[in-house]
C-alpha cells in the first residue's frame, strides 16, 4: 500500500491553491464574523481543520487510491449507517437533520458521502469498463449512489442529493454514456423541472419538497418586492454587498453589509457576497481564479491517470468543486435558488472543507501514481 511512494509527481500547483484558497477563507470568515462574540470560536475551529486537512492531504496522498476502492464495501457501509443515524437523530437546522454534535464540534456525514460516492462509482466503472453502455450499466451506477443519497434526501437535504446526482451524472458522462441516453434522460430531466415550477408558481404542495424548499424557488421564480426578511431579503443583501463592492471592494473589515450584519449567513452561504463588498470585482475574480486552478490541476490528473478509477475520482472530485463553486457563487448572483452549498476552500464548515481535503488528497493519491508520462 505504501510500496516505491515518489513525490516527484506530487501535484504542488494543486496543493497551493488548495492553500490559498483555504487561507483566504479563513480570513474572510474572520471579517465576516468580526464582533459577534458568538461566532468568534469558529476562527480557530476552521484553522484548526484547516490544519488537519493539510496533514490529511499527505497522509491519503502516499496511500495507493486503490486502497481505498479495494474496501468499497465497509466504506459503503459505514457511511449508510452514519446517514441513517443523522436521519434519525441529529441536530435539525431550517427543517433538516444537518449534522451530529459531537462535543463542541458538529459532524455532517453528507459531506463525506460525497467523496464515498466517487470511490463507489470509481470502482463500479473500472470493474464495469468492458461492458456495454447501455441501460443496465446506467442503472448499476445509480443504485450504488441512491444506497447513501436515499437517506439524504429523508432528512431532507435535496440540495446534496441534487450534487450526488450531478457527480453520477459527469462520471457516466466521463465512462462512456451514450448520447441517445442523455437525450433521453435529460427530457425527463427538462419535464421535472417544469413541472416543479409549475405547481410552484399555483401554489400547489410537492410532497417531495419541505415548504422551505419550496418557498425558495418560488421566492427565485416570482420575488417578492415587500419582503422583509427571508431568502428574497438575503439575497437583496447580497446583491447590494457585490454591487457596492465596486471594482476594488471598500477593504478589508469594512464592508458595510457584513460588518453592519445586515448580510446573513455571511460566514457559509454568502460569503461571495462578502468578498465581493471587501475585495471588489478584482477579489471576486481571484477567488474564481483559483478554484479553477484547483479544478484544471483535478482535470489533469484525471486525464494523466493510469487506470479508469483514478481518472473517475480525480474527475469526481473536479466535478465536487466546480458545481458547488458554481451553484454557491450563483446563488450570491441570484441565477439560482437558495440552495445552502458552500463555496469551497472558503465557506467556513469543518466538516466540508475535511472533505474537500480528502478529496484533494485522493487526487494527488492518483497524480503521484501516474503512467510513465510528463507532467
Amino acid at each position: 500500500m505504501l510500496r516505491n511512494i515518489s513525490w516527484r509527481y506530487f501535484d504542488f500547483w494543486l496543493l497551493g491553491a488548495v492553500v490559498l484558497a483555504t487561507a483566504f477563507g479563513t480570513t474572510m470568515i474572520r471579517s465576516a464574523i468580526a464582533g459577534n462574540e458568538e461566532l468568534l470560536p469558529l476562527i480557530n475551529r476552521q484553522i484548526y481543520f484547516a490544519l488537519a486537512g493539510l496533514i490529511l492531504i499527505f497522509v491519503v496522498a502516499a496511500i495507493d487510491y486503490r486502497f481505498w476502492i479495494a474496501i468499497y464495501r465497509p466504506i459503503f457501509i459505514v457511511m449508510s449507517l452514519l446517514l441513517f443515524f443523522l436521519f434519525l437523530s441529529a441536530q435539525e437546522v431550517f427543517g433538516a437533520a444537518r449534522w451530529f454534535q459531537v462535543g463542541v464540534l458538529f459532524v455532517q456525514p453528507t459531506e463525506f458521502a460525497k467523496i464515498a460516492a466517487i470511490l463507489l462509482l470509481a470502482r463500479y466503472f473500472d470493474k464495469t469498463q468492458n461492458r456495454p453502455r447501455d441501460l443496465r450499466w446506467i442503472a448499476g451506477a445509480f443504485f450504488w449512489v441512491m444506497g447513501l443519497a436515499i437517506w439524504i434526501l429523508l432528512q431532507p437535504n435535496l440540495s446534496n442529493v441534487v450534487v450526488l446526482m450531478v457527480i453520477l451524472a459527469s462520471l457516466l458522462w466521463f465512462n462512456g454514456i451514450q448520447l441517445k441516453h442523455i437525450a433521453l434522460f435529460g427530457t425527463v430531466g427538462v419535464l421535472l423541472i417544469a413541472i416543479v415550477i409549475g405547481l410552484t408558481v399555483a401554489n400547489i404542495r410537492i410532497p417531495f419538497l419541505q415548504k422551505y424548499q419550496q418557498d425558495r424557488i418560488a421566492n427565485f421564480i416570482l420575488p417578492d418586492p415587500n419582503a422583509t426578511f427571508g431568502e428574497t431579503y438575503n439575497i437583496d443583501q447580497a446583491k447590494i454587498a457585490i454591487g457596492s463592492g465596486g471594482l476594488f471592494g471598500k477593504g478589508y473589515g469594512h464592508g458595510t453589509q457584513t460588518q453592519l450584519r445586515f448580510l446573513k449567513v455571511r460566514h457559509t452561504d454568502f460569503i461571495f457576497s462578502a468578498v465581493s463588498e471587501e475585495f471588489g470585482l478584482v477579489g471576486a475574480l481571484s477567488v474564481i481564479v483559483v478554484l479553477i486552478i484547483i479544478i484544471w490541476r483535478c482535470l489533469r490528473a484525471a486525464q494523466k491517470a493510469r487506470d479508469v478509477a483514478g481518472m473517475t475520482i480525480a474527475y469526481g472530485v473536479a466535478t465536487l468543486i466546480f458545481f458547488q463553486g458554481m451553484v454557491n457563487i450563483g446563488v450570491n448572483l441570484n441565477i439560482v435558488p437558495v440552495s445552502g452549498l458552500p463555496l469551497p476552500f472558503i465557506s467556513y464548515g469543518g466538516s466540508g472543507l475535511t472533505s474537500l481535503m480528502l478529496g484533494i488528497g485522493l487526487v494527488e493519491s492518483v497524480a503521484m501514481r501516474y503512467k510513465e508520462l510528463d507532467f
